[in-house]
């Protein structure tokens, strides 16, 4: 088996001072790449800053051989995205990887959300990976290679009690993929989504019955939910081996699998003139049968999906 090197190339890590970050950093700089450690040091509701996380690991890096550069910018503002990257640049000369891992976590039932927490996650998850990503991908264009991932989480694809606004954010990061996908393939830019789940600090923020269920898996899982059990596939989505595009993948106490979204084949309705109500209601079981599932690719492909169906019918 060939290893995986990432010799000449470099990997801008957001979130990298503690937890996933730290590990994904880690291990990139032991298999060649130099890295950009950033990390805004502040609590895990995204209040704060400091440079110490950040200059942690990259002493660990250093320490060990490797090449790394901290960085304290906030993802959650364009200004700060940007110099994120002109960081790797100046440093560096080139960006070849994009890691969105920053993160904070702010719970609240849907009724107890406030404007502030809602603002928070989706500045920081959403907004922050769009504008670190954006920033590099011009770069990527120009040298005709790059990897980006964006860092979902199954509260967002499958749900998740008090991270109504969290969830959204994390949504969010599938349409990203899809778009930056399809822009940045014919320039050799390959972009996918994470699920991640492992033992961190954002457990300090979840409802304590819930933190009783993970407790009791604990059992089954044992050291399974530490970060160093989700990097191996991270490390292999930005590799220059991995030619996935588009895709969206779990990571769970060593489990790896893929997540598909797909399209039922549907009740085909009559073409001249709107299906009623009571036509729904009546096929709303073909509606949902699972027999035949296809993936569209983008928003055409789900017109040309269903232009095959029509014509089979």
């Amino acid at each position: 088996m060939t290893s995986i090197r990432f010799d000449q190339q470099v990997a801008v890590v957001t979130g990298a001072g503690g937890g996933l970050g730290r590990t994904y950093a880690l291990e990139l700089a032991a298999r060649g790449a130099a890295v950009v450690v950033n990390d805004l040091g502040g609590n895990i509701s995204g209040d704060g800053a400091g440079t110490s996380m950040a200059d942690s690991v990259v002493a660990e890096i250093l320490a060990a051989g490797g090449k790394a550069v901290a960085n304290y910018d906030s993802v959650a503002d364009s200004k700060g995205a940007d110099a994120i990257i002109q960081t790797a640049l100046d440093k560096f000369g080139r960006v070849d990887i994009v890691i969105n891992n920053a993160g904070n976590l702010r719970n609240a039932y849907i009724d107890k959300l406030s404007d502030d927490d809602i603002d928070s996650l989706h500045s920081v998850h959403l907004k922050g990976s769009l504008y670190v990503s954006r920033a590099a991908f011009h770069h990527m264009k120009q040298q005709g290679y790059g990897r980006i991932l964006f860092t979902s989480s199954a509260a967002g694809v499958f749900g998740n009690p008090e991270q109504a606004a969290y969830a959204a954010a994390k949504a969010g990061m599938v349409g990203l993929t899809n778009v930056f996908g399809i822009e940045g393939e014919a320039h050799g830019i390959k972009t996918n989504t994470l699920l991640p789940m492992a033992a961190s600090r954002m457990a300090e923020k979840m409802d304590p019955a819930q933190l009783q269920q993970f407790a009791e898996l604990n059992a089954t899982f044992g050291n399974a939910l530490t970060p160093d059990y989700i990097t191996p596939l991270v490390v292999y989505l930005v590799s220059r081996e991995c030619e996935a595009n588009k895709s969206i993948y779990s990571a769970v106490a060593g489990r790896f699998a893929k997540v598909v979204i797909g399209l039922t084949k549907g009740w085909l309705g009559p073409r001249d003139a709107p299906a009623s109500v009571e036509d729904v209601a009546a096929h709303f079981a073909d509606i949902e049968d699972q027999t035949v599932v296809d993936e569209p690719c983008s928003l055409v492909d789900e017109l040309q999906i269903i232009a095959k169906h029509v014509r089979a019918e």
